[in-house]
């Protein structure tokens, strides 16, 4: 008689723990996802500042080339001073800097995007099945 009256509350204590458990579960994986949002904003973030830095050195590439374009049709029109070559060095190496932070950027954005948290997602289902599966067992 005595095992009996104790069945009810080891039972209680069982989904107790089961509850406390699987609260657990949902805030961990409540964290997981807030972890790789978090990522993922980041390199979308980090992505963009990198991609405005590129439309900075194309923009003043642009400027430095059409300010040596119209010394070079200074001094090809009325002298022979070859002032301009040092605009187009200057235009140039912008130009490469900013083919570089493009392609950076670019490969910062396609990594972050879509910010879903795919982890997290993953190992909702793996429990969903795992629990599934034990269910389906009893």
């Amino acid at each position: 008689m005595a095992a009996e009256a104790d069945e009810p509350q080891n039972l209680a204590q069982a989904i107790t723990e089961i509850s406390e458990r699987a609260s657990l579960l949902v805030r961990e994986e409540i964290e997981l996802a807030k972890a790789e949002i978090t990522t993922k904003l980041t390199r979308l973030v980090t992505g963009a500042i990198v991609a405005l830095a590129a439309g900075i050195f194309f923009i003043v590439a642009l400027l430095f080339a059409l300010h040596g374009l119209a010394w070079l049709f200074a001094f090809e029109l009325f002298g022979d001073d070859k002032i301009f070559w040092g605009y187009f060095v200057v235009a140039g190496g912008l130009l490469v800097f900013g083919v570089l932070a493009g392609f950076l950027a670019a490969r910062a954005l396609r990594r972050g995007t879509p910010p879903t948290p795919t982890m997290a997602i993953d190992e909702a289902r793996k429990i969903r099945d795992t629990v599934g599966a034990k269910d389906a067992a009893v």
